[in-house]
């Protein structure tokens, strides 16, 4: 099958604001962007969540990595919607809109854990035939380090995660 190639990738830093590997990398790729630029790709680090940062919490009001369904997506601004919601509003409206032609290609979005699993990426779908040469090419790059894919494919769950906007999701935990 002919596929359009990945042209616009984004690069998400903070979704959760204590998990602050992603928002060093994320703050240094906006100063300075040159070591994550491609020739014919662009490449855009963003700072999800700046409140939550700013306080350096998991988040404000509610988790902005399960709010991005139609129902929170779809909602009316008003003033007490909730800072995450809005949030998502906004990332949807900059970086899709969700399952559109116009959204990002790629959305690699970087988190920390506290369970001892090392770097792992996350997979949402075993049918994005892109995502999986990508993580093949990725674990063949780190050989001889070790770095697990999960897959948390579910048959009937529709993912609400900050990355699920993009038409090729990826998450990327580090321990």
């Amino acid at each position: 099958v002919d596929k359009p190639p990945v042209r616009r990738v984004a690069i998400f830093g903070g979704t959760h604001g204590n998990e602050l590997s992603g928002v060093f990398l994320v703050k240094h790729w906006q100063e300075n962007g040159a070591e994550i630029q491609r020739t014919g790709v662009e490449v855009k680090p963003f700072l999800t969540n700046p409140r939550a940062v700013k306080k350096c919490t998991r988040y404000i009001d509610c988790d902005l990595n399960r709010v991005f369904d139609p129902d929170n997506l779809g909602r009316t601004v008003v003033e007490d919607i909730p800072y995450e919601v809005r949030r998502a509003q906004e990332i949807n409206h900059i970086f899709g809109p969700k399952g559109s032609d116009d959204a990002y290609d790629l959305i690699f979005d970087l988190h920390n854990t506290t369970s001892n699993m090392g770097g792992t990426l996350i997979l949402e779908s075993s049918r994005d035939d892109f995502t999986i040469q990508m993580f093949h090419y990725i674990k063949n790059a780190l050989a001889p380090e070790h770095c697990p894919v999960l897959l948390i494919e579910h048959p009937s769950l529709k993912y609400a995660t900050t990355r699920s906007v993009a038409k090729h999701p990826v998450g990327k935990y580090e321990s």
